[in-house]
């Protein structure tokens, strides 16, 4: 007999669970983000900052994280509410990581969060050895939708365990403190990335839509790329959307291949059929479009006029609260490759926060 590979894929995936749970630990797990839920309570994380949480009893316990790419990848812990760091999982066979809990309550949360971004290769949580809790659902009621490009990935941000210019572009991503998830965690609100590194509204930062893909062309996919066969669910809803592209589309890319000047037109139509796009997924939500606070000077002045002409392109639109705009302060950034580092994140969330609680009609 000949196993397709589709079937195969999966067939090895589940031998990869030395700590599958039982049907017994079913709804004892939430999950968030772009994810791929398997059986036995397996899930593939794949976007930026994706992620599975449960409740657990006893002083520690083991979860098992695998890296489906042959290639390293990280994880970000919270427990019990406080962020415990990044840890690296080795490429080949599942990596075991032991939690230890220094709280004296009874029962523990465990949230384990994707570093990387889908680009990176997914990660596969293949269960914990932990003494299951049924956990309520997440108080959240607000939901927060974040779309971008590196920066929305916080890519290049921490470079705490490999310096700039060494190992692996993957091998400084935190998405955990990357600003959209450091704002929803001060609003408290539910969130989803939907962010790709160099990725553009009309090109990218190193290519004129020649070679790679646009947003237009991977974010209704899964995986955030042209895999048309595992589409995206569109099951959360967010209450707002926050889009904050055009640093690849105005970037002079490396200089070397040749990058034609920055077309306004291009970027305001492509702009436009986006929104309508994500109209049809969420007809009730409020859209939010970001400037760049890497984008300064004369190319900042053009990029918020492209980005005023596309809320008036909106202005006879009924059927939606009408499109805001926000303005980053200038920034020199100080991650690697110049993208915002940690520090620099945690500024842009503080700027957008009451921004933000006006969208959700907060004080």
């Amino acid at each position: 007999m000949i196993l397709s590979k589709q079937l195969l894929f999966l067939i090895l995936i589940l031998n990869f669970s030395s700590y599958s749970q039982t049907q017994e630990s079913k709804s004892k797990f939430h999950y968030s983000g772009r994810v791929e839920k398997l059986a036995n309570d397996n899930v593939i994380l794949i976007g930026s900052a994706s992620s599975v949480s449960f409740d657990f009893k006893g002083k520690s316990c083991n979860i098992a994280l695998k890296s489906v790419e042959d290639r390293q990848n990280y994880v970000s812990l919270e427990l019990d509410g406080n962020y415990i760091g990044r840890f690296r999982i080795e490429k080949g066979a599942s990596n075991s990581f032991p939690i230890r809990v220094t709280e004296t309550k009874k029962i523990h949360h465990l949230s384990i969060f994707k570093a990387t971004e889908a680009a990176s290769g997914a990660v596969l949580f293949s269960g914990t050895t932990a003494k299951l809790v049924e956990s309520p659902a997440p108080l959240y009621t607000k939901k927060l939708e974040l779309i971008g490009d590196s920066i929305t990935c916080g890519a290049e941000s921490d470079p705490s365990e490999t310096p700039c210019n060494k190992g692996d572009y993957l091998d400084r991503h935190n998405a955990y403190l990357a600003y959209g998830p450091l704002l929803s965690r001060t609003l408290k609100a539910d969130f989803l990335l939907s962010s790709v590194s160099g990725i553009g509204m009309y090109r990218n930062w190193n290519d004129e839509h020649i070679n790679e893909p646009i947003m237009l062309e991977v974010y209704e996919n899964l995986n955030l790329n042209k895999d048309t066969f595992k589409p995206y669910d569109f099951l959360f809803q967010p209450d707002v959307v926050s889009i904050c592209l055009g640093t690849n589309d105005m970037s002079e890319g490396d200089y070397i291949k040749t990058r034609l000047p920055f077309d306004e037109d291009k970027y305001v139509s492509n702009y436009i059929a986006f929104i309508k796009m994500i109209y049809t997924h969420y007809p009730n939500t409020k859209i939010a479009l970001l400037n760049s606070p890497m984008v300064t000077g004369d190319r900042n002045v053009i990029l918020k006029r492209c980005l005023k002409k596309v809320i008036q392109s909106f202005d006879e639109d009924e059927n939606h609260t009408p499109i805001v705009l926000f303005e980053f302060n200038p920034m020199t950034a100080h991650g690697c490759g110049g993208h915002p580092d940690i520090e620099d994140q945690k500024i842009m969330a503080e700027q957008l926060i009451p921004f933000f609680k006006q969208l959700f009609n907060e004080k």
